[in-house]
This record gives structure tokens, C-alpha cells and sequence, in this order.
């Protein structure tokens, strides 16, 4: 998002053109001194080839260029001149800083329906008191080219977390009855039995 600048009208063309190449801005949103309410912007592609030309006093200030109010379509009046005024009977639409990209987009696409070579937005609060930016059209594009493409959505019924299914089905208890088993006979059980008495010793 291009910080905004906002100029006052009285600022004479030199100096607007010098803050326009210091900032690399093709659109300086122009204010009333007094009031600072905006009024219009400043085409600063329209203004350059006419100083470069030396059609226009770079000492004279910004509201000279304004003539009849030029524009086309979104502005007063008719003409290409390098300053622009809003319509005051043309309602705006809001772009702030939460503005969805789609949305913004959007609103260019409908300026591609309209006569003004300018396809800008200015972003503002809410309640359009303070101008935070300004973004072209070309500002857009060039951001959506630099995103990474969004990743695939996952497969149905699948997280990257979840483990098989067999790991969390449930264990049925099994109820057991006791059972009496007979003692197991004792290997020895059927012996012979000693006498009590030890046989007397052989006689030698």
C-alpha cells in the first residue's frame, strides 16, 4: 500500500512534480488549503509531458491547471487536464485497509466500464476522514503475482493430523466366567511307597 500525500491546491507544479519523482506516484490526491477536504487528485502522467513541454508555468499553482473542472466521467467537466476534480453527484465507494481483495478488484473492473484513464483507489478510514493510501490498478496485479498460489484443499474426511481409523475403535470388554478346573494330578502321584524301616545292612 503507497503511503498517501496529500497536496494542497495552491502547491505550484514544480514542487508537485519534484514530491511525484521523489515518491515514484502517478496520483497526488488534491485537498482544499483551507478545509483540507479532498477535491480532486493530480494526474502526474497527464502533468508531465505538458511541463516537459514547457506548455505550463511550473511556478503556477495546481488549481490553475484545473480550467473547466476536467474530466471524464467520474469528475466535472470534460478534457484530459493533469487535475481532476470528484463529482460531487457521483457516490463513492469505501475502500479501507480491510478491504477484501476481491472486492478491490471488483471496483476495478467497474472503472474498466468508464471513459477515465486514471484507475486508482484511495483507501481511507471507514469514515473517510483520512486518506492512509492510494492503490492502482497495477499495484494490485503486481501483488497477486508475487502471492504463492493457494494450496489444494485436503481430501474430504481427512486431516493432516488424524491418525487410521483402527487406532480409536472402540475396544468391545469381553466378559469371562470363572471356571473351576480340575487340580492337575502330580507327576509323582503314583510312586512307590518307601518302607518306614531301612532294610538291615549285609552282613559281611
Amino acid at each position: 500500500l503507497s503511503p498517501a500525500l496529500v497536496l494542497p491546491v495552491s502547491t505550484d507544479v514544480a514542487t508537485a512534480l519534484q514530491l511525484a519523482y521523489e515518491r515514484d506516484f502517478s496520483i497526488l490526491p488534491l485537498a482544499a488549503p483551507s478545509s483540507r477536504q479532498l477535491i480532486g487528485w493530480l494526474s502526474v502522467d497527464a502533468l508531465k509531458p505538458l511541463a516537459e513541454q514547457g506548455k505550463i508555468d511550473l511556478d503556477a499553482p495546481l488549481s490553475s491547471l484545473d480550467g473547466a473542472g476536467a474530466v471524464n466521467g467520474a469528475t466535472e467537466g470534460e478534457g484530459q487536464s493533469p487535475v481532476r476534480r470528484f463529482a460531487r453527484s457521483r457516490k463513492y465507494e469505501v475502500i479501507t485497509p480491510f478491504t477484501p481483495l476481491e472486492d478491490l478488484d471488483a471496483f476495478f473492473a467497474a472503472q474498466d466500464q468508464q471513459p477515465s484513464a486514471d484507475r486508482f483507489a484511495l483507501v481511507t478510514d471507514a469514515a473517510r476522514k483520512f486518506v492512509l493510501g492510494i492503490v492502482t490498478q497495477e499495484d494490485l496485479a503486481k501483488y497477486v503475482s508475487l502471492c504463492p498460489p493457494p494450496s489444494p484443499p485436503p481430501p474430504p474426511n481427512t486431516s493432516p493430523l488424524s491418525h487410521p481409523p483402527s487406532y480409536f475403535q472402540p475396544v468391545r470388554a469381553t466378559k469371562f466366567t470363572a471356571r473351576r478346573f480340575p487340580t492337575p494330578t502330580s507327576p509323582f502321584s503314583n510312586s512307590i511307597s518307601l518302607p518306614s524301616s531301612a532294610p538291615a545292612p549285609l552282613a559281611a
